[in-house]
């Protein structure tokens, strides 16, 4: 619309101003030739009886006599007098006199040019329009030729200002009802043409944002129908593809929870079953105990692998829910370090009476994949540093290891992920630090993974010091249906990823055995 507007302006301006420069030129013209045709001749008829040295008193009344016209202008006559003086003899003394007269057009009058071939008088008629008082008139000035005075003519041009100044109103009113014609075709424009347009603009960002029902109502032949035509056709062929897709990831999800369930019950049996094994270890016969070790350690590492693997569905289902509560950190942290035994391994900096509002399980389950990871796969002391960043609470997991490799560090936290494609039955699943990083998301904060200048890989741990408004996004603070059901909770088994670096049983703690799936990078971060 503003291109058709800024269009239609221009040529109407334009059309608008050509006609007002040609009308303004013929009526100056047409003004003008009358008024100096007729000085021309008045000039010639009523100087011709005046005597070759007239008396002032004789041009006064030959310039009156003159100024008597249909064209309305002043006269003024210049000669030698009888006194042999010069006597400017005007029509209106009060309004024209010599000093009117511009004296460029008074050097022409005055000039007697050669008379020859192509020019036959030797003093012609001269004009110039020019403004007194704000007021414009037209002078114009000769000298007859073959003696007699130099005449100078005085017209008003008001009359034809007001005509020009009627004509450009005129013209303006015009250009400005062309530019409303033209806003209301352009209007008419956007309603058939870019209106359409926007609906599908319109369809394609609703069908951008996931709603893939988003249909065109389509009308007409036209290439827009076409369009809309070849819009729907690749929104149903989408939809249909989502719905596909959805059907497999749920499928796929369920499968992955049926089988974890299902792998419990036997599970169960086969655990109480390695942990008498475990006890009788030492009355067994030596050849029979490594084979029995390994059936009881492996029988943990798949108990903990079904948990994680648990773990990872309520993720994908979106079914995991906060719990929340008044949690002081650096108590969280001391828990869960002596509940692992990692008490000798672990400096912690961390100032008291820090509270923040979190779901102290999955806190746990974080602190204790971060920090056994650093354990396991960096090098001791591992250093937990508290603190807190405005509304944000921080927590720095730092060990003294070689480093994680930088092709590895975008990969620390993917699913199954192995550093080391040579070792692919290492004791972790690889799972580890994929939960954290989801329970670090689900309280709306994050976990970032560096390494330290002075040496060593960093975890950063950042959530918000209070998750409600987080909680209550998710569905007004409910509860986990598998969070009391499943055993995986941090008082337990320290929910898939706690394990200590070989501490065998937890000392000072209830936990039972130390098991896990390994803590968290399971290989991640190191070749």
């Amino acid at each position: 619309m503003l291109v058709f507007g800024l269009v239609a302006l221009t040529a109407a301006v334009s059309a608008s101003a050509i006609a007002y420069w040609l009308n303004r030129d013929a009526v100056l013209t047409r003004t003008q030739d009358a008024a100096l045709d007729e000085f021309r001749k008045a000039l010639k008829d009523d100087t011709d009886p005046l005597p070759s040295l007239p008396t002032c008193s004789e041009l006064r009344e030959t310039a009156g006599r003159m100024a008597d016209n249909t064209q309305k202008y002043e006269v003024l006559l210049i000669t030698r007098t009888k006194d042999a003086g010069s006597c400017p003899a005007a029509s209106d003394k009060a309004l024209f006199t010599l000093d009117v007269v511009p004296s460029s057009l008074r050097r022409a009058v005055d000039q007697k040019r050669p008379v020859g071939k192509g020019n036959t008088s030797p003093y012609h008629l001269y004009w110039q329009r020019i403004t007194l008082d704000g007021t414009p008139y037209l002078v114009g000035g000769a000298k007859v030729n073959g003696g007699g005075p130099t005449g100078y003519m005085l017209k008003s041009l008001d009359t034809e200002r007001q005509d020009l100044n009627s004509l450009a109103w005129s013209l303006g009113i015009a250009t400005g009802l062309a530019l409303i014609g033209a806003a209301l075709l352009a209007q008419a424009a956007a309603a058939t043409v870019l209106r359409p347009v926007q609906r599908l603009g319109e369809a394609a960002h609703r069908l951008g944002e996931g709603h893939l029902d988003t249909r065109l109502q389509v009308s007409g032949s036209d290439e827009l129908a076409n369009l809309s035509h070849t819009f729907n056709r690749a929104a149903e062929r989408l939809q249909k593809r989502v719905a596909e897709l959805s059907a497999r990831e749920a499928s796929s999800r369920r499968f992955v929870a049926d089988m974890s369930h299902e792998l419990r019950t036997p599970l169960t049996a086969i655990t109480a079953v390695t942990e008498v094994l475990e006890e009788e270890a030492d009355s067994l016969d030596p050849m029979i105990a490594p084979a029995v070790q390994l059936v009881v350690s492996e029988t943990r590492r798949l108990n903990d692998l079904v948990e994680n693997l648990m773990e990872v569905t309520r993720f994908d289902a979106g079914t995991a829910r906060l719990v929340l509560d008044d949690v002081d950190v650096a108590d969280q942290v001391t828990a869960c370090i002596d509940a692992r035994a990692w008490l000798d391994a672990v400096e912690l900096d961390a100032a008291r009476g820090i509270v923040a509002r979190l779901d102290p399980r999955r806190l746990d389950v974080i602190l204790a994949n971060l920090i056994g990871n650093a354990l396991k796969h960096g090098g001791s002391p591992v250093r937990v540093s508290v603190r807190t960043e405005g509304d944000e609470l921080l927590i720095k997991v730092r060990d003294h290891g070689p480093g994680i490799p930088e092709d590895v560090l975008p990969h620390v936290f993917d699913r199954f992920y192995k550093a080391s494609a040579s070792r692919p039955r290492s004791e972790g699943s690889g799972l580890g630090l994929s939960i954290a990083m989801e329970n670090a998301h689900i309280h709306g904060g994050d976990i970032g993974a560096a390494n330290s200048p002075e040496g060593g890989a960093v975890f950063t741990l950042r959530l918000p010091m209070d998750a409600s408004r987080i909680a209550s996004d998710e569905a007004g603070d409910e509860r986990d249906p598998d969070h009391d059901r499943d055993g995986s909770s941090g008082g337990e088994r320290g929910d898939g990823g706690t394990k200590g670096p070989d501490t065998g049983k937890a000392k000072g703690s209830d936990t039972g055995k130390g098991t896990g799936s390994g803590t968290g990078r399971d290989e991640e971060g190191r070749p």
